[in-house]
């Protein structure tokens, strides 16, 4: 696959050093895959290496792609805040060095109003490195 050109920033809130993701792969009505260069400028980074912890924080701002995205296309704003929790992770290891690229990748499993469960995965090159669900509710938009 090769990188779309799509505006992150006019999709997801986060900004500055809490913008992890770096290129889109791929996104359609079914999926959102993503590209993230692992740096020491990342959050948790440590003696050469990042927390597999951050793997969430990039299945989060898939899904918030992916959401961004499909507001685009139904012709509205794309960058809202969403509240996110975790529903369950698997991680195969404790820390990943840098640099690496890891590759997202997510789905929309069940959505109901203002409330979503997002699976997803985060590989570096064919290593599967975490399996991370989330949920997320987007507070009610106000009437402008």
């Amino acid at each position: 696959m090769t990188r779309m050109e799509i505006d992150i920033e006019a999709l997801i809130p986060h900004r500055g050093r809490m913008r992890l993701i770096d290129g889109v792969m791929d996104v359609d009505d079914e999926r959102a895959v993503t590209t993230a260069t692992a740096s020491a400028d990342w959050p948790l980074y440590r003696d050469g290496s990042v927390d597999v912890l951050v793997t969430i924080e990039l299945v989060a701002q898939s899904a918030a792609l992916f959401e961004g995205w499909k507001r685009k296309q139904s012709g509205k704003g794309g960058a809202k805040g969403w509240l996110v929790g975790i529903k369950g992770a698997e991680f195969q290891r404790p820390r990943i060095a840098v640099p690496a690229v890891l590759i997202t990748e997510v789905r929309r499993n069940y959505a109901l109003e203002s409330y979503a469960v997002f699976g997803g995965t985060v590989r570096a090159g064919a290593e599967l490195v975490a399996a991370v669900s989330i949920q997320a509710f987007r507070p009610e938009e106000e009437d402008a």
